[in-house]
């Protein structure tokens, strides 16, 4: 999962992607700070790959991974090439989904670009540039149907379809708000449209509103009516407290966190609304050689789940040894389980689910 960090200068991007990532982006008070894209992978956490450690005592222990891209901050004219815009947009293009850092607090020793605070405003500029640029690539796609149609009357679907589309983006909507079938939705899916990735709107607040309570943050309140338009989540985070917590040790960390009314980090909640977001889930395998995660698109079915260990697993899948993480941790090891009978032996047709523990069996 590559999960591109966007937002205006100085709204706390970078501050952020240090952060959750300890990669070490440069950080500073002005501008265009981040030119070239940094890059930072951290794990996945997941208590039951710990849980599956403790059991196997295995020699090698493998999260899943997410990369993060913590992308320049964009300005008003990027899609015209304005701040190195064209570039920055390109490194979106790249993203399975985007984080869109929003300033959400006041700090009179940090500028912002526009002089103020204004998380709808702030929201709309970002919009308005990925929207202009989404609109170009929709009327080379236009241009490319319409000399189709000389050939294949049936090209003027698609013509009348994204000539539709043109029309509401140019009224300042994003893509992934559009009412659309499921039909229209595959073929706007097969043009690569920024407003089309899903968002999380990262609400960058100060360390006073996660003590005060956020409910009482305006800024909040007014990026989460834009988020309800844009089918996207909203994640209140602060990026001082991500940074104060970055350096200690896992106790350290977890009596912070419960002096600030936590339970969680603000990397592992983003982690979590992501996975959500793009409907991804994670089937674990366990042995004495390594216990590992893996992650899937929901509703994949066991060969295309054994593919993502190797292409040989899906093509001679046999079958899939399956049992659930909370059956395999009750009955204490897998040779109970299977005394049990609560392995189940599953076919090509079977959807993976959340939390199996599984053994491919194949034959190349």
């Amino acid at each position: 999962m590559k999960l591109g960090i966007v937002g205006l200068p100085n709204v706390g991007k970078s501050t952020l992607f240090n952060a959750i990532t300890n990669a070490g982006a440069q950080s500073a008070n002005y501008p265009f700070c981040t030119i070239e894209p940094n890059i930072g992978v951290v794990t996945v956490p997941d208590k039951r790959l710990d849980k599956l450690a403790e059991m196997y005592e295995p020699d090698k222990y493998t999260p899943a991974t997410v990369e993060f891209v913590d992308i320049a901050g964009l300005v008003k004219g990027a899609s015209k090439g304005e701040g190195l815009g064209n570039k920055f947009l390109a490194n979106i293009r790249e993203v399975d989904a985007v984080v869109h850092v929003v300033r959400c607090f006041e700090n009179d020793d940090i500028v912002h670009v526009e002089g103020s605070i204004d998380p709808k405003r702030d929201i709309e500029t970002i919009d308005l540039e990925l929207i202009l640029s989404d609109i170009e690539i929709i009327e080379r796609r236009i241009d490319r149907a319409k000399k189709s149609v000389k050939a294949d009357k049936k090209f003027q679907d698609e013509v009348d379809f994204f000539e539709r589309i043109k029309t509401e983006m140019e009224q300042g909507k994003s893509a992934r708000s559009l009412d659309v079938t499921e039909a229209e939705a595959e073929m706007l899916g097969s043009v690569s449209l920024l407003t089309n990735k899903p968002i999380i709107f990262a609400a960058n607040m100060s360390e006073e509103d996660f003590k005060n309570g956020i409910e009482a943050n305006s800024s909040l309140k007014a990026v989460t009516e834009i988020a309800s338009k844009e089918n996207a989540a909203v994640l209140p985070i602060c990026a001082e407290i991500e940074a104060e917590i970055s350096g200690m040790d896992y106790e350290e960390k977890q009596l912070f966190l419960t002096d600030m009314g936590l339970t969680e980090s603000g990397l592992d909640r983003l982690i979590q609304a992501c996975y959500s977001l793009l409907g991804l889930i994670s089937y674990l395998t366990a042995g004495k050689q390594e216990v590992r995660a893996w992650t899937i698109t929901r509703g994949t079915k066991a060969p295309q789940a054994a593919g993502k260990i190797h292409t040989d697993f899906e093509k001679g899948f046999i079958r899939a040894e399956v049992i659930g993480f909370d059956e395999l941790i009750e009955s204490g090891s897998m040779a109970a389980a299977k005394e049990k009978g609560l392995v189940r032996s599953e076919g090509k047709e079977y959807v993976m689910q959340d939390g199996d523990v599984v053994l491919f069996r194949f034959n190349v």
